[in-house]
């Protein structure tokens, strides 16, 4: 495996997770994370949202709930000043099929791209410190909403948008997509709402 710690759109970081472990019948979370790096906020996000989004992947029972802990782990450990990231060990050797991951990374290629085009450097200081602070609290609300989201139809894939556009705005200083992910957020707890009223 390689690591890569300067990703700095979504194509490089589907490109470090891809090329894992090629000959692996099964990809683990501690591989995935060994791939962006125990050090990189930004891309660890990204990661467990496009997971949750991702079809194939994400309709997996219980992988919205597995990348909430793994969000929650990441914030709280953000909030509390530290700069590499401690995972548990049941957590990091949960796993899938290299084949249901590949088909699902698969169909994150062409959006990915597109997205990229949509990407640059606006409002920089959103993604400062306090600004990534910020994001981890939002990011811990997310965490902490995901595991019902999984009872009620369409809420987790909103979750791993907000995430996935959260983690876009921090690896590409794009403040434009993590006021998006803000928004998002919101809009998905007021849909939650909507369904249990």
């Amino acid at each position: 495996m390689h690591n890569r710690n300067e990703d700095s759109n979504l194509m490089d970081l589907i490109d470090s997770i891809e090329n894992m472990e090629q000959d692996a019948p099964r990809i683990s979370v501690d591989d995935v994370v060994y791939a962006v790096g125990r050090r990189s906020f930004g891309p660890l996000l990204l990661v467990a949202g496009l997971i949750t989004l991702t079809p194939i992947i994400g309709d997996i029972p219980g992988m919205p709930t597995l990348m909430a802990a793994l969000v929650l782990l990441v914030s709280v450990q953000l909030l509390a000043g530290s700069e590499t990231f401690w995972l548990p060990k049941w957590l990091l050797k949960r796993s899938i099929s290299r084949q249901k991951f590949d088909k699902g990374i698969h169909y994150m290629k062409k959006p990915a791209r597109w997205v990229d085009g949509l990407l640059k450097v606006r409002l920089p200081w959103l993604t400062g410190y306090i600004g990534i602070r910020v994001t981890a609290v939002v990011c811990l609300l997310i965490a902490l909403a995901m595991p019902p989201m999984e009872f009620i139809p369409f809420s987790a894939n909103g979750a791993g948008l907000a995430l996935s556009l959260l983690g876009l705005g921090l690896v590409a200083r794009d403040g434009v997509a993590l006021l998006l992910g803000f928004a998002l957020f919101g809009a998905t707890c007021a849909f939650i709402a909507m369904n249990l009223l």
